[in-house]
């Protein structure tokens, strides 16, 4: 099977057709680009598991169309509703306690499902024709960088999925935040472009627990296949080494990606895993990654960094 690419016009009523017969493709999303199935149909899900080498241990997030199918699928506290109500559509994916309609392989088997509506319009437009929740992890093969552009899915992909709608670059080109809600207290299990700061105004945010297992919880993820190594301080630079920059001039490396001439985080956050792919392509020994201020965003741009790191 060769992969398709189309553009969203062309695209939209195939990719509903497909997903309609249980088959798997490729979605533009606000955060990264999703390899969606139907939801509710565990064999559907499980071509998911099968494409991406995704272990079954890993559970999958659940993009629903509307607010009434978020209720249909989780038990919401008044907490979770406000938080919904916030930054609904968006990058926020809520754990919450799950309703038995949700397969168990949707879920690794836990008692709670990991949600979320997405602001894209195009993945809104297939969503709400489909008419059912769409399960989207990120299109790429498990543990790999995530891909930000149709081209991206192709080059991880190419052969596993029939069809990637092409909706252009991703506006954050990070994963969505994850926040486990117990009563009035935010458990983030995964930083992302929802900040600690932002839910602070809601809750209590605390630190993470090891009970559940969230999408994207590995300690090893977001990883190109050359090796990473995270630095406060850029050092002299090696033979066949890159970098990652973000303050420094990157004088005297083998090759050099700038996240932000500006030193803008929600830039850097966007060119983040472009720019992982571009120096990864490039068969150095090593790509030395500058730290960023870990506050705001850059918390969840260091949490991808020391996961690529820990490969």
């Amino acid at each position: 099977m060769k992969t398709r690419v189309v553009r969203v016009a062309e695209g939209i009523s195939p990719a509903v057709a497909l997903l309609a017969s249980g088959e798997i493709v490729g979605l533009p999303t606000e955060t990264v680009y999703g390899l969606g199935a139907d939801a509710l149909n565990p064999e559907a899900c499980a071509k998911i598991f099968e494409a991406k080498h995704r272990p079954l241990s890993d559970p999958l997030i659940v993009h629903v169309p509307d607010m009434e199918w978020a209720s249909r699928l989780a038990e919401f506290s008044p907490e979770a509703w406000k938080l919904a109500e916030a930054f609904w559509p968006g990058p926020l994916t809520l754990v919450l306690p799950r309703r038995d309609i949700v397969p168990d392989i949707v879920t690794a088997g836990q008692s709670t499902v990991a949600i979320r509506w997405s602001a894209h319009p195009v993945f809104q437009e297939i969503v709400e024709r489909f008419g059912k929740p769409i399960a989207a992890p990120s299109a790429n093969r498990f543990g790999r960088i995530s891909p930000t552009c149709a081209l991206d899915v192709v080059a991880e992909l190419d052969g596993e999925v029939a069809l990637v709608v092409d909706g252009g670059s991703c506006a954050h080109g990070l994963e969505s935040a994850i926040v486990c809600v117990e009563g009035a207290n935010f458990r983030v299990l995964r930083n992302g472009p929802v900040t600690s700061e932002e839910l602070a105004g809601f809750g209590n945010v605390v630190s993470v627990g090891k009970d559940i297992v969230a999408p994207g919880g590995f300690k090893s993820h977001y990883a190109p296949a050359t090796p990473v190594e995270v630095v406060s301080e850029v050092p002299t630079p090696r033979p066949g080494c890159g970098l990652l920059a973000w303050s420094s001039d990157g004088s005297g490396f083998a090759h050099v990606e700038h996240l932000s001439a500006r030193r803008d985080l929600r830039e850097a956050a966007a060119n983040l895993f472009g720019a992982m792919r571009r120096l990864d392509a490039l068969g150095l020994e090593l790509i030395i990654a500058e730290a960023v201020p870990a506050h705001g965003l850059g918390a969840a741009i260091m949490e991808r960094l020391h996961k690529a790191a820990a490969r």
